[in-house]
Protein backbone atom coordinates (compact mmCIF):
# COMPACT_ATOMS: atom_id res chain seq x y z
CA UNK A 1 0.00 0.00 0.00
CA UNK A 2 1.09 3.69 -0.65
CA UNK A 3 -0.18 7.22 -0.08
CA UNK A 4 0.16 10.08 -2.11
CA UNK A 5 0.07 13.69 -1.52
CA UNK A 6 -1.87 16.44 -3.41
CA UNK A 7 -1.42 20.10 -2.70
CA UNK A 8 0.47 19.35 0.32
CA UNK A 9 -2.02 17.71 2.33
CA UNK A 10 -2.27 13.46 2.59
CA UNK A 11 -4.35 11.90 0.95
CA UNK A 12 -5.88 8.08 1.52
CA UNK A 13 -3.57 5.47 0.84
CA UNK A 14 -4.18 3.59 -2.59
CA UNK A 15 -4.48 -0.23 -2.64
CA UNK A 16 -2.68 -1.78 -4.98
CA UNK A 17 -4.75 -5.21 -6.03
CA UNK A 18 -2.50 -8.25 -7.65
CA UNK A 19 -3.84 -8.59 -11.13
CA UNK A 20 -6.45 -10.66 -11.84
CA UNK A 21 -5.37 -14.09 -13.48
CA UNK A 22 -7.83 -14.56 -16.89
CA UNK A 23 -9.44 -18.36 -16.36
CA UNK A 24 -8.39 -21.38 -18.16
CA UNK A 25 -10.35 -23.73 -19.25
CA UNK A 26 -11.09 -27.18 -20.08
CA UNK A 27 -13.68 -28.12 -22.76
CA UNK A 28 -15.42 -31.33 -22.63
CA UNK A 29 -15.09 -33.65 -26.32
CA UNK A 30 -19.06 -32.14 -26.78
CA UNK A 31 -17.57 -28.64 -26.79
CA UNK A 32 -14.39 -28.87 -29.10
CA UNK A 33 -14.99 -26.01 -30.96
CA UNK A 34 -15.49 -23.80 -28.00
CA UNK A 35 -11.97 -24.51 -26.98
CA UNK A 36 -10.51 -23.62 -30.34
CA UNK A 37 -12.58 -20.06 -30.04
CA UNK A 38 -11.68 -19.55 -26.56
CA UNK A 39 -7.64 -19.89 -27.86
CA UNK A 40 -8.42 -17.38 -30.86
CA UNK A 41 -9.45 -15.12 -28.31
CA UNK A 42 -6.45 -15.81 -25.95
CA UNK A 43 -7.69 -18.21 -23.43
CA UNK A 44 -6.21 -21.22 -22.73
CA UNK A 45 -8.29 -24.03 -23.51
CA UNK A 46 -7.39 -27.55 -22.69
CA UNK A 47 -9.09 -29.99 -25.12
CA UNK A 48 -8.55 -33.50 -25.78
CA UNK A 49 -10.80 -35.43 -28.10
CA UNK A 50 -11.01 -38.72 -25.90
CA UNK A 51 -10.74 -38.10 -22.72
CA UNK A 52 -12.78 -40.21 -19.54
CA UNK A 53 -15.04 -37.84 -17.33
CA UNK A 54 -12.67 -38.65 -14.22
CA UNK A 55 -9.52 -37.90 -16.11
CA UNK A 56 -11.50 -34.52 -17.88
CA UNK A 57 -12.31 -33.87 -13.74
CA UNK A 58 -9.09 -34.69 -12.30
CA UNK A 59 -7.49 -32.13 -15.11
CA UNK A 60 -9.78 -29.57 -14.37
CA UNK A 61 -8.63 -29.78 -10.56
CA UNK A 62 -5.37 -30.26 -10.58
CA UNK A 63 -5.50 -27.29 -12.61
CA UNK A 64 -7.45 -25.15 -11.38
CA UNK A 65 -9.22 -24.82 -14.99
CA UNK A 66 -12.93 -23.86 -15.14
CA UNK A 67 -14.92 -27.14 -16.81
CA UNK A 68 -16.60 -26.27 -19.64
CA UNK A 69 -19.59 -29.20 -20.72
CA UNK A 70 -22.64 -30.13 -22.44
CA UNK A 71 -22.77 -33.41 -20.47
CA UNK A 72 -25.95 -32.88 -17.51
CA UNK A 73 -24.50 -36.19 -16.23
CA UNK A 74 -20.96 -35.21 -15.56
CA UNK A 75 -22.34 -31.99 -13.72
CA UNK A 76 -23.43 -34.42 -11.21
CA UNK A 77 -20.49 -34.99 -9.82
CA UNK A 78 -19.63 -34.22 -6.29
CA UNK A 79 -16.46 -32.05 -6.88
CA UNK A 80 -18.27 -29.94 -9.55
CA UNK A 81 -21.32 -29.90 -7.12
CA UNK A 82 -19.12 -28.71 -4.04
CA UNK A 83 -17.77 -26.24 -6.11
CA UNK A 84 -14.21 -27.56 -5.79
CA UNK A 85 -14.10 -27.35 -9.46
CA UNK A 86 -15.83 -25.11 -11.42
CA UNK A 87 -17.80 -25.86 -14.19
CA UNK A 88 -20.27 -24.33 -16.76
CA UNK A 89 -22.92 -26.38 -18.33
CA UNK A 90 -23.19 -24.94 -21.76
CA UNK A 91 -26.92 -25.12 -22.80
CA UNK A 92 -26.75 -23.86 -26.80
CA UNK A 93 -25.67 -25.98 -29.58
CA UNK A 94 -24.41 -22.86 -31.76
CA UNK A 95 -20.97 -22.22 -31.36
CA UNK A 96 -20.98 -18.46 -30.98
CA UNK A 97 -24.38 -18.39 -28.32
CA UNK A 98 -22.08 -20.96 -26.71
CA UNK A 99 -19.09 -18.10 -26.35
CA UNK A 100 -21.65 -15.54 -25.43
CA UNK A 101 -23.20 -17.75 -22.58
CA UNK A 102 -19.22 -17.99 -21.04
CA UNK A 103 -18.38 -14.49 -21.90
CA UNK A 104 -21.45 -13.49 -19.79
CA UNK A 105 -21.18 -15.75 -17.07
CA UNK A 106 -17.24 -15.05 -16.23
CA UNK A 107 -17.32 -11.30 -17.61
CA UNK A 108 -14.70 -11.96 -20.07
CA UNK A 109 -13.09 -9.53 -22.80
CA UNK A 110 -11.12 -9.91 -25.57
CA UNK A 111 -8.05 -8.21 -25.03
CA UNK A 112 -5.79 -10.78 -25.71
CA UNK A 113 -7.14 -12.49 -28.78
CA UNK A 114 -5.02 -14.37 -31.59
CA UNK A 115 -2.46 -15.19 -29.39
CA UNK A 116 -2.38 -18.63 -28.40
CA UNK A 117 -2.28 -21.25 -30.86
CA UNK A 118 -5.95 -23.00 -31.96
CA UNK A 119 -4.78 -25.81 -32.50
CA UNK A 120 -2.63 -27.10 -29.33
CA UNK A 121 -2.80 -24.02 -27.06
CA UNK A 122 0.39 -22.97 -26.88
CA UNK A 123 0.86 -18.88 -26.66
CA UNK A 124 2.36 -17.75 -30.03
CA UNK A 125 5.47 -15.76 -30.87
CA UNK A 126 6.52 -13.16 -33.00
CA UNK A 127 8.39 -14.06 -35.78
CA UNK A 128 10.25 -11.65 -38.57
CA UNK A 129 8.73 -11.84 -41.96
CA UNK A 130 12.08 -13.25 -43.04
CA UNK A 131 12.17 -15.81 -40.61
CA UNK A 132 8.65 -17.92 -42.34
CA UNK A 133 9.20 -16.36 -45.79
CA UNK A 134 9.80 -19.60 -47.11
CA UNK A 135 6.73 -21.15 -44.77
CA UNK A 136 4.49 -19.16 -46.17
CA UNK A 137 2.52 -19.33 -49.55
CA UNK A 138 3.49 -16.54 -51.99
CA UNK A 139 0.93 -14.49 -51.84
CA UNK A 140 1.02 -14.47 -47.99
CA UNK A 141 4.90 -13.05 -48.37
CA UNK A 142 3.86 -10.10 -50.98
CA UNK A 143 0.63 -9.29 -48.75
CA UNK A 144 1.72 -9.60 -45.06
CA UNK A 145 4.57 -8.11 -43.11
CA UNK A 146 3.35 -9.46 -38.95
CA UNK A 147 3.29 -13.12 -38.61
CA UNK A 148 3.40 -15.56 -35.45
CA UNK A 149 4.30 -19.03 -34.71
CA UNK A 150 3.40 -21.57 -32.73
CA UNK A 151 6.43 -22.69 -30.23
CA UNK A 152 4.59 -26.27 -29.83
CA UNK A 153 3.40 -27.32 -33.17
CA UNK A 154 5.17 -24.65 -35.36
CA UNK A 155 2.17 -23.32 -37.31
CA UNK A 156 2.38 -20.13 -38.39
CA UNK A 157 -0.44 -17.18 -38.23
CA UNK A 158 -0.74 -14.39 -39.90
CA UNK A 159 -3.68 -11.81 -40.06
CA UNK A 160 -5.18 -13.00 -43.63
CA UNK A 161 -8.54 -12.70 -45.02
CA UNK A 162 -10.05 -15.20 -42.65
CA UNK A 163 -9.09 -12.90 -40.10
CA UNK A 164 -12.53 -10.81 -40.87
CA UNK A 165 -14.61 -13.53 -40.03
CA UNK A 166 -13.01 -13.73 -36.52
CA UNK A 167 -13.48 -10.20 -35.67
CA UNK A 168 -16.95 -10.16 -36.94
CA UNK A 169 -17.43 -12.79 -34.43
CA UNK A 170 -15.46 -10.91 -31.88
CA UNK A 171 -17.59 -7.61 -32.25
CA UNK A 172 -20.72 -9.81 -31.63
CA UNK A 173 -19.55 -10.91 -28.10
Amino acid sequence: MSSSRVGGSATRPILRLPAVKPPRFIADCNVGRLARWLRALGYDASYHAHIEDAALVREAAAEDRVLLTRDRDLLKRRVIQSGAVRAIHIRHDEVTAQLRQVFAELGLDIEQSLTRCIECNAELEPRQADVVAERVPPFVRRTQTRYSECPGCGRIYWAGSHWQHIREVFAGL
